[in-house]
Order: structure tokens, then sequence, then C-alpha cells
């Protein structure tokens, strides 16, 4: 296991490296620069958009300008956003992230919770209206985005009955309606998968015979059908966290949440290099070593997965 681990992470490395020159590379390709905008609003003369340039190292070649990143990236130092030059970019993600990850926290809780829920009920009373029911929602839970969710959510609660807040954050009642929208999607998802999983499962042969031997319904679906139904849930799992860890564009910006989300948005609208590319080492940070985790975990859970055949 240990030498999986260790071929893993400096895959894991390799294509970290991998992102970050092609994201340098295709901002830098873009015509115009973080200041092009405001020098055209505002002119200033060639000399004093040149110290600005320099100041920022946005004179250099763009390899040399890499290097550079890369070098004070790997000793902590991702630099100083430009829209905001009174701080670092740690200490601005430092501040937004808690945000996200409790939203991404209670989304995770309710999103697995109810999604286990009602896909273990739509199996159990499979081709009832109760699972046709089950079905069709998760079927318009994945296909409605979460931002619509959202305006629907804010039109009823927040403007017609003036129960909730339409957006900010910090206090348990400006969660509710960023979480619900946020969790439909995953929720559904985890239910679809849920059900189809322990279908599976409820024909095996094994199952089979657990109910021949005459033991209760309960205890055949807790020890047979869940037991194993459930372990492929890490496979979305993997994917989920990343996602809901660094935060919804669309969530935070329909709600106003002054998150890593919507942070993204406007480090990209204008161009905030420093930013961008803390945000996107990040991601791809956490992708790979959740992903990673997910891969060990499952063959924890699950003796018939060796990490010899995953490592293929």
């Amino acid at each position: 296991m240990l030498l999986y681990i260790t071929r893993r992470f400096g895959s894991l490395m390799l294509a970290v490296l991998v992102v970050t020159i092609v994201i340098f590379a295709l901002m830098h390709s873009v015509p115009g620069g973080p200041f092009a905008y405001v020098n055209s609003k505002q002119p200033l003369p060639p000399f004093a958009y040149q110290n600005i340039l320099h100041k920022y190292g946005l004179d250099k070649p763009v390899w040399q300008q890499y290097l550079l990143w890369i070098w004070a990236a790997l000793h902590g130092d991702f630099g100083i956003p430009f829209e905001s030059p009174t701080e670092t970019v740690t200490g601005l993600i430092g501040r937004a992230w808690p945000i996200t990850i409790r939203i991404g926290i209670l989304t995770l809780i309710v999103a697995y919770t109810f999604g286990l829920f009602f896909g273990i009920v739509a199996a159990v009373k499979q081709n009832t209206w109760i699972d046709g029911a089950t079905t069709f929602l998760a079927t318009l839970g994945i296909t409605l985005p979460n931002f619509v969710v959202g305006f629907i959510l804010i039109e009823i609660f927040s403007v017609q009955l003036h129960w909730l807040p339409t957006g900010g954050c910090c206090e348990p009642r400006q969660y509710i309606m960023p979480v619900i929208a946020y969790a439909l999607g995953p929720m559904a998802l985890v239910a679809r998968y849920v059900r189809t999983s322990m279908l599976e499962v409820m024909r095996t042969e094994y199952v089979t015979m657990a109910r021949a031997r005459g033991l209760p319904e309960w205890r055949v679906l807790r020890r047979y059908v869940l037991r194993t139904a459930l372990i492929p849930l890490i496979t979305i799992l993997g994917p989920d966290l990343p996602n809901l860890l660094t935060g919804s564009i669309f969530i935070e910006e329909t709600f106003a949440i002054p998150g890593l989300g919507s942070y993204f948005t406007t480090a990209s609208l204008s161009r905030d290099y420093p930013m961008i590319m803390a945000l996107v080492l990040m991601v791809a940070g956490l992708w790979g070593f959740l992903y990673l985790f997910s891969d060990i975990a499952y063959t924890i859970l699950d003796p018939r997965v060796r990490l010899e055949g995953l490592s293929r």
C-alpha cells in the first residue's frame, strides 16, 4: 500500500504542476492585462503604467513570471490580490474559506442524509407510487440548476412570505436557502445511486439465501443489502467533497455570500492572476487528495478490491 500511495502522490503532484502551467498560460494568452481596463478608463502616463506592471512583475516574460510564482508558492507565498492590495491572497482565502466550508458541510449532511433516506425508500418500495415520485423528484433535482432553485426559494420565502433574508451569511437563518438550493443536486444523485445499487444487491444469490433462511426483511436489508450497496457511494463522495468545500459560484453569487465561489468570479472577471492561481491550485490539490483517499477507503471497506488492480 505504501508503494501505491507513493506512486499516486507523485502522479498527483505532476498533475497539479501541469494544471498550474496550463492555467497560467491561458491567463496570459488573453489580450490585455489586469490593469488594461483601468488604464483605458483613466489613462495613466506611460511611466506610471509601467511602474504598476513592474511592481507586480507583469513586465517580465511569461515563463519567468511562472517560475517566480511557483517558487514563491512552494514557500507559502501566493502573492497580493490585485483587487485588494492591502491583503495577501492567503489572508483573503483564510477569511473567505470558513464561510464556504460551513455551507459545504451543512450541504453535505443534508444531501447525504435525505439522499440515503429517499434512495432506500425507493428501493424498498420498488414500482410503487413512492418509487415513481422519488425517481421523478431525483431527476428534477439533477436537471434543475441550483441557481434557479435559489431564485425560486428567494421569491417564495423572502419576497412573498418574508420568512428568510435574501442573502448574506454568518446567521443561521441565512444558511437555510443556500444549503437547500446547493444540496438538491447531490441529494438527487445520491438517491438515484442508492436506489440502483440496492436493487442490484437485492437480486444477488446471497440475499435470496438470507431470505430463504427466514431472516426478517429489516435484518436482511441492514446486514446484507445496505452494507454492500452503500460502499459505491465513496465514488460519489470523492468528487463531491472538493465541489462542496470550495463553494458554488452560482449559489454564492445568488445569495450574496462572501465565500470562495464569489471571489473566484470576481478574480476571473478582473483577471486577478494571484487569486486565480491560488484558487486553482487549491481546487486541483483537493480533487487529487480526495480521489486518492476514496481509492484507499474503497479498498478498506471492500476487501475484493486490491490496490494493485487500481494502480494499473
